[in-house]
């Protein structure tokens, strides 16, 4: 009777409020609902163990509940004590124990002991299997998983609707696709491939291995879809880059399913890389009559989305007016800033989230690397990461990755180097970051040896690696880089991929070399909007206005509906080969026959359309009448023609409205102090520059770069420290002599600075293009085209020296500015001198 009251008190004080039978057998039945919902699993422990110490046996079920408390709670010692219970009570541990002896240990993070469970029992059947094999690919086992899967087969027990999901799992984590398509082929012999759940985990596997026509096969043939089948291929269609294609499967599950929070998450995500903001208001439009607003996840993909949207306002007013916060949300907003080129508020943001008691994660950090490889902000850089190796993050892969990128962008190729070697367990990004980096510096040679050192490390360079090594090489000119990377995409059979052929593209067109863009574009079997888009914009940088037209035209022929990245090329290709009608008419083609509402850019495109063309008074009258509030952007490209016209008096009205606008903005200043010079009015010349002083302002100094050997050679004006030198200087002087007996004239009013006639043509001389022109022609061979790159807009007087040099020499000359290509040849150009 004692007992009985004793363990009565026990049981009451441990709130489990059901009367218990007391029997030598003794089932704790009661204490399932109790153990999961209150957490009293320490009291429910001080009663086995009274129990035990009475001598009153406990039946196997109630190990059951108390190993799954143990999971649910991640509470490892406590799961031993009862394990260690059962074996000293001579407890038989069969399938069904060792299968929840199996979860517990391996929710609380410790495989060897599950492990240790599995292979004590002499008898293993498919659920102890299954066990195991989800233990391992759910805590990152992924090999062993997939080991173990090949055994089970071996073993004569065949895998099911619970073993499929696991191990594709797993190849999914591995990116392991041959060994997904092998498990897929076995899903299809067995007759599960129409199984909702086996599915979904086939279908993601193809996503997470980048192969999404595989993953839309199995979608179109699903029998029966539910909400994770239309998330895994919407998402899927985001991460591989099919934005839009995301946006019309979201449409169409609407019709038949509710999307969730990971649904809506993905369509903003979609939004937001497409740059699509009234997509993205029409969902937020949604989520406030769907009652999402108030989830903090979907707020903070918000907040990403219309800052990828461009639209920094309306993220910082759903961040403002959030009621509850997290890190997620923060490190948005930073980003958000980041790619908005605001880097000093991503920056003082940052302060503010650490002064609000939030500890910033590894992407937060990541995020403020990247501002302070903007700006850039070396020592500001460093200052952070100081900041990470007191906070223990400095092991972490992202953050290495980040700080590698941070260093190369500061110029800093050492200090990158020596983050690079400390990063513990390098992955494809870091290996990417750092030759990138290399590319990014001019380091073209070391680039390209250390992506041969990533294979022999076994390695895999995956899409986004190509991706932004192509990317670097676009950015950069690296055009034999570029080469050897697509070299190795044919060698990989990756030519097939829609989005890795429009980077490459894109590459083609940025490094000059159009003919390759063209071969890639034609050899394409299929093609998007992203791929016609890439080449029209690629015929208007090198100033092939009437062939991006052409080329739009069959473009809406083969039923690919143009978007307003599209028109942007358009207009802009207009713009460079000087089409004004014609890009008139398009402007009112995209509103009226396509239905697109003409953005900003497309705002600025007509503007700079009308400007170039010296209709200067037309193109403020159509700004003035601009149903939007024109930007910097519209306001820049009126000035960029005022200083190519000479109006002084417009020039003065609109660089007004930029100093408003940006008050920072360095190149404002100087395109008005152009205006000035030009026009020889040297004291406004001095109030600018005087001006330019007392805020800070630099001038970025015109410099230009040519890639030689797998090396960039970068030159400024009047540079005399390049090894080749005094050479460079000789051939300048031989060629100065040529091309005056040939009729060149040095046109001097392009000299920006009060000086004699003979200071003039003497700075003429030295401008840094003609540098680097005179390295191509001595280091190069007779037949070969030289290809240089400058910052800024190419000199006029440069224009006309270059035409001379390619008619004496023979020689093809190809210039790429900040704004598009020159393509010199025979005393002619590609612009037409219309530029």
């Amino acid at each position: 009777m004692k007992i009985m009251m004793l363990l009565k008190h026990r049981i009451t004080n441990a709130t489990f409020t059901t009367s218990i039978p007391m029997t030598k057998s003794f089932k704790l039945l009661p204490l399932k609902k109790s153990l999961r919902n209150h957490g009293k699993l320490k009291e429910a422990l001080d009663v086995l163990n009274v129990l035990d110490q009475q001598g009153v046996r406990v039946n196997p079920e109630t190990y059951i509940y108390l190993l799954m408390a143990c999971a649910d709670m991640k509470a490892l010692a406590e799961g031993r004590q009862v394990h260690d219970h059962m074996v000293t009570n001579g407890i038989a541990i069969d399938a069904i124990l060792s299968v929840k002896l199996i979860t517990m240990y391996a929710k609380c993070g410790n495989l060897e002991y599950a492990r240790e469970v599995f292979d004590k029992m002499a008898q293993r059947n498919k659920f102890m299997w299954n066990a195991m094999i989800g233990a391992y690919a759910r805590q990152g086992g992924c090999r062993e998983a997939l080991v173990l899967y090949d055994q089970m087969k071996g073993m004569g027990l065949q895998p099911d609707n619970f073993t499929f999901p696991c191990v594709l799992k797993a190849c999914a984590a591995m990116v392991a696709l041959d060994k997904g398509k092998e498990i897929h082929e076995y899903v299809r012999e067995v007759g599960l491939e129409s199984h909702v759940i086996v599915g979904n985990a086939v279908m993601d596997m193809y996503v997470k291995c980048r192969s999404l026509n595989d993953a839309r096969k199995v979608f179109e043939k699903m029998p029966e879809r539910n909400v994770v089948s239309w998330n895994a291929m919407i998402a899927g269609c985001v991460q591989n880059g099919y934005c839009q294609e995301a946006l019309e499967l979201f449409h169409i599950m609407q019709k038949s399913l509710k999307p969730d929070l990971l649904t809506i998450t993905s369509a903003l995500s979609a939004c937001g890389h497409l740059g699509s903001l009234q997509q993205g208001k029409e969902i937020h439009g949604s989520l406030i009559t769907g009652g999402f607003e108030s989830d903090f996840v979907v707020m903070s993909a918000l907040v990403g989305m219309y800052a990828k949207c461009g639209s920094i306002y309306h993220a910082r007013d759903v961040f403002d007016r959030m009621s509850q916060r997290d890190v997620i949300s923060w490190t948005a907003m930073i980003a958000g800033y980041v790619e908005n080129c605001h880097v000093d508020e991503a920056l003082k943001f940052f302060r503010k989230m650490l002064l609000a008691g939030f500890e910033p994660d590894a992407v937060t950090i990541a995020s403020v690397f990247q501002a302070c490889g903007q700006i850039p902000a070396l020592q500001r850089g460093k200052e952070i990461y100081n900041y990470v190796i007191r906070r223990g993050f400095d092991s972490h892969f992202l953050v290495g990755s980040a700080l590698v990128a941070m260093y190369a962008k500061c110029g800093s190729i050492v200090d990158a180097h020596h983050a690079f070697d400390r990063i513990p367990r390098r992955d494809v990004v870091s290996w990417t970051a750092m030759i990138v980096g290399y590319a990014q510096n001019g380091y073209g040679d070391r680039a390209l040896n250390l992506f041969r050192q990533m294979q022999l490390a076994g390695m895999k360079p995956d899409s986004f690696t190509l991706a932004s090594l192509i990317s670097a090489c676009a950015s950069f000119g690296a055009l034999q880089l570029g080469k050897e990377i697509h070299g190795y995409m044919l060698r990989r059979q990756l030519e097939s991929d829609v989005s890795m052929c429009n980077t490459l593209i894109d590459m083609y067109v940025k490094c000059g070399s159009l003919e390759d863009a063209i071969w890639v574009f034609n050899k394409m079997s299929q093609k998007d909007v992203v791929s016609w888009t890439t080449m029209i914009a690629g015929y208007g940088m090198h100033g092939q206005g009437h062939l991006a037209l052409k080329l739009l035209s069959h473009m809406e022929k083969t039923g690919v509906k143009p978007n307003h990245v599209t028109f942007t090329g358009v207009l802009s290709a207009c713009s460079h080969a000087g089409l004004v009608n014609e890009g008139c008419k398009y402007f009112e083609v995209m509103r009226r026959d396509h239905h697109i509402t003409p953005r900003v850019e497309h705002y600025a495109c007509v503007v700079d359309l009308l400007g170039r063309a010296g209709q200067l008074n037309k193109a403020l009258d159509f700004v003035n009448k601009m149903p939007i509030e024109p930007n910097s952007s519209v306001w820049g490209a009126l000035l960029g023609a005022c200083r190519i016209h000479h109006n002084i008096n417009v020039g003065e009205f609109v660089a007004e409205r930029l100093f408003q606008l940006e008050p920072e903005s360095v190149g404002n200043y100087v395109l008005l102090s152009n205006i000035y010079a030009a026009a020889g009015r040297w004291n406004d010349v001095a109030k600018i520059r005087n001006l330019m002083r007392d805020k800070g302002l630099k001038k970025s100094p015109g410099c230009s770069w040519i890639e030689f050997n797998n090396t960039t050679h970068v030159f400024n004006a009047g540079d005399r420290s390049h090894p080749q030198v005094e050479k460079i200087y000789e051939m300048l002087e031989s060629l100065a002599g040529q091309m005056q007996a040939a009729g060149y004239v040095p046109e001097t009013n392009f000299v920006l600075h009060d000086v004699a006639e003979e200071a003039k043509q003497h700075i003429l001389c030295g401008h840094s293009e003609r540098l680097a022109i005179a390295f191509g022609i001595i280091n190069t061979y007779p037949e070969t085209s030289i290809r240089i790159t400058k910052n800024l807009r190419v000199c006029g007087d440069c224009h006309t020296a270059t035409k001379f040099i390619t008619k004496i020499l023979g020689r093809k000359i190809i210039v790429r500015d900040a704004s598009r290509f020159h393509h010199f040849k025979d005393g002619l150009c590609s612009c037409g001198d219309y530029w």
